[in-house]
């Protein structure tokens, strides 16, 4: 009955209800209630780790019918406002992969990007992020075929749950099957990539790139 009432209650994203999808707000409301999420993105920076100015160029370059600067302004808060989530009191373990391209795709420019890997070196410093990086050196791994998250509730009674993003759209996996699937090919997808500790080092390289 508790979790019916909080279900039915109005989030904090609902003042965004005019440039939110309906599609992502269920996505929104999974991450505020998961106590594991865990990531994976072969083209862009996860977006509670983006910086503002990183976001705005992500959202820019995919405003499809959407070129309103207003529009790609909410968007960008309503990013902001996401990411207090890694720091409140009782914060999920958001655990990220993160494939070596997305690093590499120059998205607003050097200065932009050099803010954007420091915000991911601030990151790592949480103790409730693991952040790794699938280097290009490690070859091809189970997770190449798209990005996807994985969510995780402390409550007994709610599955794990799968999100998976298209062009238009997105889908939500819970079915034991396929979400297992998805589970096996994000562990092996994290066995593969960089550990914690190297991946602080590659990031630190990328930076002297720019």
């Amino acid at each position: 009955m508790q979790l019916a009432e909080e279900a039915n209650k109005p989030g904090w994203w609902q003042r965004y209800h005019d440039i939110l999808p309906g599609w992502f707000s269920m996505y929104v409301s999974l991450e505020g209630a998961a106590s594991l999420i865990r990531s994976y993105d072969p083209h862009f920076v996860p977006g509670l780790l983006q910086t503002e100015d990183y976001a705005r160029g992500v959202l820019k370059s995919g405003a499809i019918g959407q070129t309103r600067p207003e529009d790609i302004e909410r968007h960008v808060a309503l990013r902001v406002q996401r990411q207090e989530l890694l720091t409140r009191p009782d914060a999920p373990r958001f655990w990220a992969v993160i494939d070596e391209t997305a690093l590499r795709r120059p998205v607003g420019g050097p200065e932009v990007m050099r803010a954007q890997i420091d915000r991911l070196l601030e990151a790592t410093k949480l103790p409730n992020v693991t952040l790794q990086v699938a280097p290009f050196a490690n070859g091809p791994h189970p997770g190449t075929y798209g990005p996807f998250v994985l969510f995780r509730f402390a409550v007994p009674e709610l599955p794990d749950m799968v999100y998976s993003e298209y062009l238009t759209g997105a889908v939500y996996l819970d079915a034991r099957a396929e979400v297992a699937t998805h589970l096996e090919v994000m562990d092996r997808t994290a066995a593969q990539a960089a550990t914690a500790h190297r991946t602080k080092e590659i990031l630190r390289d990328l930076r002297k790139e720019l």
